[in-house]
């Protein structure tokens, strides 16, 4: 055996060792009080905040609540928010607060696209920033084109969507349930937990643009959404 291959699997090796021993670290104090971080995680402090949010609606600044409903989106109840700007500019605020201290975001974006019944293109990840505090946020941006339904009024003009998705957190967003999981996790060693709120943002716009050409306004609405998500509901 090589010295190069001797040294890589001790490497290998060492790692193994050193996760062991993290692992250890963090199992020993669970171990000795006869509760296991994981088996009991702590509870969410502002679930009820999050709960009623679904009933009272999200007031975001700068924006009046035109009709507000809670329909079936798969296999859940979701908030539905009509919403009007200060220049008569309209969007659709949809969201999906954390309901459990054990739930996780694992709410399908294709129940919502289907419930929406559009075809989408344009499908990126983007990112937006909220500035206080400063704060990076990762959503899905694409561009939602209704199906119009046989026999339909909708059947003469189809509507066009510029859409933004992503998961809400206090200390940031992402459309990928997974990066929710590792702040959790992470936060569950202070002995505190990640509240979350599922959102998607509707924007309409004419059948021939892009979505490029509305991102500042779908921008600016989602840091609105997203910064009062952080300053109520999802506040540590």
């Amino acid at each position: 055996m090589s010295f190069k291959s001797l040294h890589l699997q001790w490497s290998k090796v060492s790692l193994l060792l050193l996760l062991l021993i993290l692992v250890a670290i963090g199992a020993v104090p669970g171990y000795l009080s006869g509760k296991w971080r994981w088996a009991e995680p702590p509870k969410v402090a502002t679930l009820s905040q999050l709960t009623k949010l679904r009933q009272v609606g999200l007031a975001v600044p700068g924006w009046q609540i035109v009709d507000r409903q809670t329909p079936q989106v798969g296999e859940h109840k979701w908030l539905m928010q009509e919403m009007v700007g200060a220049k008569q500019n309209k969007a659709i605020l949809l969201l999906f607060p954390q309901k459990g201290n054990r739930e996780q975001p694992e709410v399908e974006w294709s129940d919502v696209n289907g419930f929406q019944s559009w075809e989408t293109d344009s499908d990126r990840q983007i990112e937006f920033t909220v500035s206080e505090p400063a704060t990076k946020v990762t959503a899905q941006f694409f561009r939602g084109l209704t199906k119009p339904k046989p026999g339909s009024l909708q059947a003469i003009r189809r509507q066009t969507y510029a859409v933004l998705q992503w998961y809400a957190w206090s200390t940031g967003g992402h459309p990928a349930p997974s990066q929710w999981f590792f702040a959790d996790r992470a936060a569950q060693w202070q002995n505190r937990r990640i509240p979350w709120v599922a959102v998607s943002v509707l924007m309409p716009i004419e059948p021939l643009d892009t979505i490029d050409q509305h991102w500042s306004e779908v921008e600016s609405f989602a840091q609105s959404v997203q910064s009062t998500l952080m300053s109520g509901v999802l506040k540590p």
